[in-house]
């Protein structure tokens, strides 16, 4: 009885050892109004890995993030795809975002972006669909610190949009 125990012990251990395991597709953008700036302030950080297969379906095959090869080309992919999947409203009027660059940090990328001229905040909206045409369960989380509130959104496909209001 001991050794069938033992038997079934290493069976499911090693079962258990060679299943995959689900890789989590999140991205975490912060966005911070600076008040004497007048500016909102955008870093969105993204897995290197999953971003390259979205510009690899989309736009280019071949891309390879992160080997300092084209970058001018791959600046302008980045560009016109957060431009179109991350938009902002501010006092219920459409912003327009300033893609600025981006850096990596090992396997993520930083993402930096900026909406300038903008004197008072109260209400905010933004939607963020980044990546959602590539993964189903894509999860952006969104942190805010706007007029000395912090608040943090978790958006799905599902709900891809957060509010707030001062």
């Amino acid at each position: 009885m001991k050794a069938l125990k033992y038997t079934l012990f290493i069976f499911l251990f090693t079962l258990f050892s060679f299943t995959t395991v689900h890789k989590y597709y999140v991205s975490i953008t912060q966005i911070e109004y600076v008040k004497d700036k007048q500016s909102l302030q955008i870093i969105s950080r993204i897995f290197v890995d999953d971003f390259e297969k979205l510009l690899r379906q989309r736009y280019d095959e071949t891309i390879t993030l992160n080997n300092n090869e084209d970058e001018l080309t791959i600046d302008t992919y980045i560009e016109k795809y957060l431009l179109n999947k991350i938009t902002i409203s501010i006092n219920n009027q459409p912003k327009v975002l300033t893609f600025i660059g981006k850096k990596y940090d090992d396997d993520i990328m930083h993402c930096y972006l900026e909406i300038e001229n903008i004197s008072s905040i109260k209400n905010f909206q933004i939607q963020n669909k980044v990546l959602y045409d590539v993964f189903d369960d894509q999860k952006n989380i969104v942190r805010t610190k706007i007029n000395g509130k912090h608040k943090t959104f978790v958006l799905i496909p599902e709900n891809d949009k957060g509010l707030l209001n001062f």
